[in-house]
């Protein structure tokens, strides 16, 4: 597996968007996609992480490269202060109960 996790900060008043922009992307169905945790911090509520997962290297650098995930990508930035900081890597290790 492979993904990224994401350093952002949202623009104050933006949370419902933000929140409405990743529940229509859940629908989207992007090949490889295997799940994201998105995570807004306790000291700083505009302050976001976001860890997105794919099943290898290369489906993420496909959809990374694809002009719907670019598109998507703009309506998301729209929403923060600043570009986000990302870190890419393999993922060596998971467990997750729920859903």
């Amino acid at each position: 597996m492979y993904g990224t996790i994401a350093r952002m900060r949202l623009k104050p008043g933006k949370e419902e968007e933000f929140k409405a922009l990743g529940q229509s992307e859940d629908e989207v169905g992007i090949p490889g996609h295997l799940g994201e945790f998105i995570y807004r911090m306790d000291n700083d509520s505009n302050e976001y992480f976001m860890a997105v997962i794919f099943d290898s290297k290369e489906s993420y650098h496909a959809n990374a490269n694809s002009p719907d995930q670019d598109a998507r990508y703009q309506e998301m930035a729209a929403l923060l202060e600043s570009e986000p900081e990302w870190h890419d890597g393999e993922i060596v290790h998971s467990h997750y109960r729920g859903q």
